[in-house]
């Protein structure tokens, strides 16, 4: 190899993701024209959901989402500390409180058992939701997840944004795609560069759930609704004079609740749209180079756990649980190899510290971070890439 660096995820921008952005602007739309709309329909068919709601990044999608849902300060919402950091604060930014759950050892997930746990030890607290994190691209049993919830009265948002794609096999033998909608009233998904799809910055909510998708069009512009039929002021006034007549001016509108600009332009959904058109072969080469590092790994000394091959899984991340993670993490660098690190526990961030969380507070999540590092894992890397990273990771384990 030369002395070009491996990130552990990239982004791939064809000639065709160029041109279509080209003629976005050189159209009459930068923002809030058709193929913010297109983008959102084609995505939605993509989940098989009902609807979609592009916004501008991932952490405004879960903003967005726990405040459709309403959260109060006295309310609760459990989620896993393995996760970047947005998925917790999003209920914060709201005024609400959150519970963690421990992880899965073997899945990385958050583990549905400590969630039970935690809801049965917790009578006194006003749980309200569950965010399940599809981590590094494995999808929940949301299934099992949705039956829980219904027992407690409690809301689900899936935060998907490691999992286009993907899927998990419910109870009765179905594939159930991440951010269909049947599970978890509200799905969030990320187009940060690193991700499946990439629109610079950029996040989308799915849903099943037409009540939710027309709060969250208003929640996205400032609360500003256009819609006739809910409008609160009278005509009179919004003609301003006594010639009213029968109908609002085309010119009126009202803001109803308080929002946010989280709106995404119309030249991002364009990217979105040219990328969505190649998300399946994607899928499949991550796929491959997951089978590749799962048969390169198996018998590493050193190399205690890794993310493997499981059906349904959409390979955002591919990690390694290894013995000297910082040992190795600096020798993949000194190589060219830019591995990471995903994720610093969130209840161990000095924020959520002094909100009381301790380190013992979830032993199976603080041992994975101790020893979990992502090597590089995005479909444009070449085979001699491949090979190399597998060759750098194995040589450092032989000469230690």
């Amino acid at each position: 190899m030369s002395n070009q660096i491996i990130p552990y995820g990239r982004q791939e921008i064809t000639p065709e993701d160029i041109q279509t952005v080209i003629e976005t602007l050189q159209s009459d739309f930068l923002t809030q024209g058709p193929k913010i709309t297109e983008f959102e329909e084609a995505f939605a068919k993509y989940t098989e959901s009902n609807y979609a709601v592009a916004v501008s990044n991932g952490t405004a999608a879960l903003h967005l989402a726990v405040m459709a849902l309403g959260v109060r300060e006295d309310e609760y919402v459990i989620c896993t500390p393995i996760t970047f950091a947005a998925s917790i604060n999003c209920v914060k930014y709201c005024g609400g409180q959150v519970l963690f759950a421990d992880i899965d050892p073997e899945t990385y997930l958050m583990d549905i058992k400590s969630v039970k746990l935690l809801i049965k030890n917790n009578p006194d607290k006003k749980i309200r939701g569950i965010i399940p994190v599809d981590f590094a691209g494995r999808v929940p049993q949301l299934d099992a997840y949705r039956k829980l919830a219904d027992e407690h009265g409690l809301w689900i948002i899936e935060d998907a944004c490691h999992a286009p794609g993907g899927f998990f096999t419910d109870q009765n033998g179905e594939r159930q795609l991440a951010g269909n909608g049947k599970f978890a009233e509200l799905s969030i998904f990320s187009f940060h560069p690193v991700k499946h799809i990439a629109t610079g910055e950029g996040g989308m909510i799915t849903t099943n759930n037409e009540k939710l998708y027309k709060h969250l069009l208003t929640l996205r512009t400032h609360g500003i609704t256009r819609n006739t039929a809910v409008f609160e002021n009278s005509i009179e006034f919004a003609v301003g004079n006594s010639h009213a007549g029968d109908e609002y001016p085309l010119w009126y509108m009202e803001m109803q609740e308080l929002g946010y600009n989280y709106r995404l332009t119309d030249f991002q959904a364009a990217l979105g749209i040219s990328q969505l058109k190649r998300a399946d072969l994607n899928l499949i080469k991550r796929r491959a180079i997951a089978e590749l590092y799962t048969n390169a790994f198996s018998h590493v000394p050193g190399i205690i756990h890794s993310s493997g091959i499981t059906e349904g899984h959409a390979y955002h991340l591919f990690v390694l649980e290894v013995e000297d993670r910082k040992g190795l993490y600096d020798f993949l660098r000194s190589n060219g190899i830019f591995a990471q690190i995903h994720y610093i526990p969130v209840h161990l961030m000095p924020y959520y510290r002094k909100q009381g969380w301790k380190e013992g507070d979830f032993p199976m999540a603080e041992r994975y971070y101790s020893r979990c590092i992502s090597i590089p894992m995005f479909p444009s890397m070449t085979e001699e890439e491949i090979n190399y990273v597998i060759s750098i990771t194995k040589l450092f384990y032989e000469r230690s």
